[in-house]
């Protein structure tokens, strides 16, 4: 594994894809985020084309975070353990089943919202696995140098895709059914898996049977004696579960409030990955890690100001145009703000404990859902935006 000499247009390359392993890794995860994203947009809009309510979004949301809240420690502590490369194959693999067989069911016309909560609930499973082998894996891809660069990297991945995924979704939802959305999702998953075949194993600290629990008990208290890790994984935990709510009530503003559809919707949330690709292509070219105090917290207390807005001016105004600018603006700062502190923590822990740790912390995307199910119930009582205001007005109190 070398950094590879690319002459004058060395410069403009992030200097992590100068590494040939994590390039082709990283262009694997493309195909396989743009999967996720792609099954992301259609089970919320699948639920609410099968019931037509805010509240089974709501539960949508619950089935997405409880078995990955459940089991992320647990995948942390395996991945730790077993070659993470087999392990992100083998979930990937099953994600791209489950997926398919949902999308097959779509197409016959059996699909109700039970499928779609148990197909939901067992990606989240299959995803507590995957997600810590990935987070684990990919640093050992680059030099600690490049770091940098791979952790933003690695989140211009989800940025491109939440441009490009949601708005696929809804034009090929408009244009062939949702069906096709699914059996699109589930060619992404696989995809990485014919990737990850190609690629070396970076294997985990060989480990004595009979410790898995001691070792998830020693990640806990790794995080718990560590001040700056219980700062910035509890931040990012509340940051999920307020901000970042609205993602899966999107389709009540589609539908009910801007009066888009699923074009729409798909355009409004691949806007807000704009904004948040530029950021973070950005970042990938930095060479310093100058600045991220300043980007946490800019960043997050912005980014909920600009989620109010987005709310309130989609109520009450009803200007789609304004309503781009103001996700964009959401998508900007929220991910100024998180390739803050993914840096951060990927520089500080220990690699004995990465898989552990940043299993832990991967539960910031499965806090989101449940976040989705507060504002569901709340708005039963006040209204869907109001809702959603009221997770940007506690992130800006934080």
């Amino acid at each position: 594994m070398t950094d590879s000499d690319a002459g004058p247009a060395r410069m403009f390359v992030p200097p992590a894809l100068r590494f040939p392993l994590f390039r082709r890794f990283w262009f694997g995860l493309l195909f396989s985020v743009f999967g996720f994203r792609m099954f992301q947009f259609a089970q919320f809009w699948l639920a609410y084309e099968l019931t037509g309510s805010a509240l089974w979004l709501g539960f949508v949301g619950v089935a997405d975070a409880t078995p990955a809240i459940i089991l992320n420690l647990v995948g942390g502590t395996v991945a730790d353990r077993v070659d993470r490369r087999r392990m992100i194959m083998w979930t990937e693999l099953a994600g791209a089943t489950i997926v398919g067989a949902l999308g097959l069911l779509v197409w016959f016309d059996k699909a109700s919202p039970w499928h779609v909560l148990v197909a939901v609930g067992v990606t989240s499973g299959l995803n507590a696995f995957n997600a810590p082998a990935r987070l684990a894996l990919y640093p050992g891809y680059v030099e600690r140098k490049a770091l940098l660069s791979a952790v933003a990297l690695n989140s211009a991945a989800w940025q491109m895709s939440r441009i490009v995924g949601p708005a696929f979704a809804g034009l090929l939802i408009a244009v062939a059914g949702t069906e096709a959305v699914l059996s699109a999702s589930s060619a992404g998953l696989l995809g990485m898996v014919y990737v990850m075949k190609t690629l070396p194993s970076v294997e985990a600290p060989r480990r004595r049977p009979g410790r898995a629990l001691r070792e998830m008990l020693e990640g806990l208290q790794f995080i718990r004696s560590h001040s700056p890790f219980v700062f910035l994984i509890g931040m990012t935990f509340f940051n999920s579960f307020f901000l970042m709510s609205f993602m899966p009530l999107m389709p009540v503003f589609a539908v009910d409030i801007l009066d888009v559809g699923a074009t729409g919707q798909g355009v409004l949330v691949g806007v807000g990955g704009v904004g948040s690709l530029m950021v973070t292509l950005w970042i990938s070219t930095r060479r310093s890690n100058r600045g991220k105090g300043a980007f946490l917290i800019g960043g997050a207390t912005m980014a909920g100001a600009s989620l109010v807005a987005f709310s309130f001016s989609s109520e009450y105004v009803g200007s789609f145009p304004l309503a781009l600018g103001l996700i964009f603006a959401v998508g900007t700062f929220s991910s100024m703000y998180m390739i803050s502190v993914t840096t951060s923590l990927q520089l500080m822990v220990p690699n004995r404990l990465r898989g552990r740790v940043m299993g832990f912390w991967s539960m910031t995307w499965n806090i989101m859902p449940l976040g989705a199910m507060f504002a569901g119930v709340l708005a039963q009582v006040v209204t869907v935006p109001w809702a959603v205001a009221v997770g940007g007005f506690a992130v800006m109190a934080f």
